[in-house]
């Protein structure tokens, strides 16, 4: 199926991310938030994103203005009904993205794709919530999205292939390299980056060097763009427990169980940069 509109659901980063990758790439978009105050403060946030892109020369404004002119932000679920393509990118909790995708079920036409953004849970689930499985999938874009290239597209056991094949278009349309990848917990990326993740936090608890030398060593000695601890600030140290949760619970591989010091910085709401302050401190 040609996909032309596109529904994003969710208020963090990653939604309006979404938004603006599919907005400048000429769909249009409409942006669901829970409140019409926090879907505005995204759209904002998107207008924002855009006026950076014309600062540094990647987009004139003429094309600024025509991508925020395609998006709409709305608070009500039943906005979507029109969509071709519905993206769920909501908090990583089975139980909450599981009613979601029974209320967008209800709501949404009956050929219309629907989608997560989930990095670890299972898409399977999602899907039979639904009464078209053989029309969910993953489409799990990298923070931030309009700047990371890859797209993981995520095949459940139900998936039909005409509903893999529109997601991958609608990737390459958003100027993405989609990757497909089976249903399993931490699809390509986060299956191979978070035992590394977890295992530097586990060098620095045992106290084998110090955290700035292990983000030096690994970005000098590998060519990595930021150390692992700079790498779960940008991430979350929430979410980063929670994708390691979820590898553990369907791998039972002790890699993947995450750190004490992990679970402790949680506690103590030591998030990284959503909260000012995790490994590192951004309140300055």
């Amino acid at each position: 199926m040609a996909i032309q509109r596109v529904g994003i659901v969710g208020s963090g980063i990653m939604g309006s991310g979404i938004a603006e990758a599919a907005a400048v790439h000429g769909f249009e978009v409409v942006l669901r938030s829970r409140s019409q105050a926090t879907a505005d403060a995204m759209m904002a946030g998107l207008e924002k994103s855009l006026d950076r892109q014309v600062a540094k020369g990647k987009l004139d404004q003429q094309a600024r203005d025509e991508a925020a002119g395609r998006v709409q932000a709305v608070s009500d679920l039943g906005a979507l009904r029109d969509c071709d393509l519905v993206i769920e990118s909501v908090v990583e909790d089975l139980a909450v993205k599981k009613h979601l995708f029974s209320e967008l079920d209800r709501v949404c036409r009956d050929d219309a794709i629907l989608a997560t953004n989930t990095s670890t849970l299972p898409v399977v689930d999602l899907a039979m919530e639904t009464g078209r499985p053989d029309r969910v999938c993953g489409i799990h874009f990298f923070n931030p999205a309009p700047v990371m290239s890859l797209v993981e597209v995520v095949r459940p056991l139900t998936a039909s292939d005409e509903t893999i094949a529109a997601a991958k278009a609608f990737a390459e349309a958003c100027g993405k390299q989609p990757v497909e990848v089976k249903d399993r917990a931490g699809f390509i990326v986060n299956a191979l980056l978070f035992p590394y993740l977890n295992n530097a936090v586990r060098l620095l608890e045992q106290g084998v060097a110090a955290m700035e030398d292990i983000d030096a060593a690994m970005k000098g000695g590998c060519g990595f763009p930021m150390g692992p601890f700079a790498l779960l600030d940008l991430v979350g140290l929430d979410t980063s427990v929670a994708i390691l949760d979820a590898l553990y619970q369907e791998h039972r591989d002790p890699n993947y169980a995450p750190v004490p010091l992990l679970r402790r910085m949680v506690a103590a709401e030591l998030l990284g940069r959503k909260s000012g302050r995790g490994f590192y401190d951004y309140r300055s």
